[in-house]
């Protein structure tokens, strides 16, 4: 398992500043985004957080699958690597 996961169903009000701080609670973050369209500038509603080390990472999807933000349950797990496409 890798440190980075993935957070999904974010709602639209949640920023990188936002993420970085629901999940500093579970240990050292060396990056946090919030994936945005490239047009509109807009949320896409998930992003990813990738932790100093894959213990933070399990405790974080361990407390924060199916916790409520803003009336919305975020979905988090492990994130995975991009299919290529082709």
């Amino acid at each position: 398992m890798g440190s980075k996961v993935y957070v999904g169903n974010l709602p639209w009000s949640v920023t990188k500043e936002k993420l970085d701080e629901l999940f500093s609670p579970f240990g050292e973050i060396t990056e946090a985004t919030v994936i945005s369209d490239k047009y509109s500038g807009r949320s896409k509603g998930f992003g990813f957080v990738t932790f100093a080390d894959e213990e933070s990472a399990k405790k974080a999807i361990e407390k924060m699958n199916g916790k409520e933000i803003d009336g919305r349950a975020l979905k988090v797990n492990e994130a995975q690597p991009r299919e290529s496409e082709g």
